[in-house]
């Protein structure tokens, strides 16, 4: 059947297996590319009309996808960006400078994949996923759209994930760390290799992977498919200041890279965080490796397009008095690099807490870290997945972590209005665990503060 609506393209997308909701699986068999292979081959491969930067890691890749986009973006190139999940809309994982895909040209790109995905269901037996299918859609769009560039995100892992049939022009590794084990295995080589399965034979690789045991899986791996490979802290490095809230004004972090004897200084981000500093010079040491493929980028087009970047619920400062802000930390590494920045970007006497999670997460882990840090906790579950930990297992792993004060609470923006009651202006509020959770918030919180400030308004009248 043809699409011809917005709301068809959506009902036949969302038709399909979504691990996104359901959890992934743990048989390694699900994850295969022969689906992907038969679908581009039906579209007469898009992704091999596109000029692509391939990213993956387990913290990061997003932030650092944003970081290039933003550059390439500045200096004149059309530029396509897709990462996943979404926060709030769907179309937000494929935009092209900066804009989302419209509900027109997803129903235009779905329309032309249909016919072509029923067929490969047919061929193979077996549903494509609701992952494929969209990245199946960005490299169509994109395609279609003649962008110049097309910066693409990895789903999970590397190997087997769907974006992994391009043949990039540069593939980066962003970090290793413990994260989806049961898919990727238990140990950090295990899980370094089926990152590194994104690298290319002959094609460039960029990896801030520093952990020796990650480092020299992606280091076999590269020399083995002849892949020139550059490593954060051997051929390139980072110097960080930390950002600072002052009298209610952030002022920004600074950055510095040096990369083959040049010196880049005093960068300005938005991001916040060390973290994000390690992904600036992985995403300069692209710019590097672009620049040698004939793409004109400027150090003006550099320090602009970081600048402007935007990345939202990355440490993101959505509301002050109180300060509230929105983190997708989702894990131990990444729990502990957001406490790091909270610590030395905010002086504020009392901290609340806001937090959900997946349960293929390590729980007890992430909670350890949390309770030593915040005086209250609102525990609360996300709605559309079937993943999420339940807030009474959640309460019961921050008892035995030994933290205070907590609360169950049925929604996020119930958990949202909670918070914003108990604090005072000059506190913070933390929200943390999935992105999910950080859509769900932002989008209570905006609310609440539109609706307050025009209650103040139609009170001043």
């Amino acid at each position: 059947m043809a699409i011809h609506a917005y709301e068809q393209a959506v009902a036949f997308w969302m038709d399909r297996t979504n691990y996104e909701r359901t959890g992934m699986p743990t048989n390694p068999n699900e994850f295969k590319l022969d689906r992907m292979h038969s679908l581009m081959s039906q579209l007469d491969h898009p992704e091999r009309r596109l000029k692509i930067v391939h990213v993956a890691g387990t913290k990061g890749k997003g932030s650092t996808s944003a970081l290039i986009a933003a550059m390439t973006r500045e200096a004149g190139y059309r530029t396509g960006l897709f990462t996943s999940p979404h926060l709030i809309n769907m179309e937000e994982r494929i935009q092209i400078d900066g804009e989302n895909i419209s509900q027109s040209n997803f129903t235009h790109c779905m329309n032309r994949l249909e016919p072509a995905v029923r067929a490969v269901e047919a061929h193979h037996g077996a549903s494509m996923t609701f992952f494929e299918i969209i990245t199946a859609l960005a490299f169509l769009y994109f395609a279609e759209s003649e962008v110049d560039i097309a910066v693409i995100e990895v789903g999970l892992g590397g190997r087997l994930d769907a974006t992994n049939i391009c043949i990039p022009l540069i593939s980066i590794i962003t970090s290793i760390s413990f994260d989806h084990t049961a898919q990727l295995g238990n140990t950090l080589s295990s899980i370094a290799r089926e990152k590194a399965g994104i690298i290319k034979q002959g094609r460039p690789t960029i990896s801030g992977a520093t952990d020796p045991e990650a480092a020299t899986v992606i280091a076999q791996i590269a020399d083995e498919r002849y892949s020139r490979l550059e490593v954060l802290g051997t051929d390139f490095d980072y110097g960080y200041r930390a950002g600072k809230l002052s009298h209610g004004e952030l002022i920004r972090p600074q950055v510095d890279v040096t990369l083959r004897g040049v010196h880049w200084s005093g960068l300005s981000i938005p991001l916040l965080g060390e973290h994000q500093a390690a992904n600036t010079s992985l995403a300069i040491a692209c710019v590097a490796e672009l620049r040698r493929a004939g793409f004109k980028i400027s150090s003006d087009a550099v320090r602009a397009g970081l600048s402007k970047v935007n990345w939202p619920a990355r440490l993101e400062v959505l509301h002050d008095s109180p300060f509230v802000v929105l983190d997708c930390a989702h894990g131990p590494a990444s729990i502990q690099a957001a406490l790091n920045t909270i610590h030395e970007t905010f002086e504020v006497p009392r901290r609340g807490l806001i937090f959900a999670c997946s349960g293929d997460k390590d729980v007890e882990g992430m909670l350890t870290l949390l309770t030593p840090h915040f005086q209250k906790v609102w525990f609360t579950q996300c709605s559309n997945t079937l993943r999420g930990t339940a807030a009474e297992e959640l309460a019961r792993v921050w008892r035995h972590c030994g933290g205070g004060e907590c609360e169950l609470v049925g929604t996020p923006s119930h958990a949202a209005e909670e918070a914003l009651a108990w604090s005072e202006p000059e506190d913070l509020i933390c929200v943390i665990g999935f992105v999910l959770l950080a859509g769900e918030v932002r989008s209570a919180v905006s609310l609440e503060m539109s609706t307050t400030q025009r209650t103040e308004a139609s009170c001043a009248n």
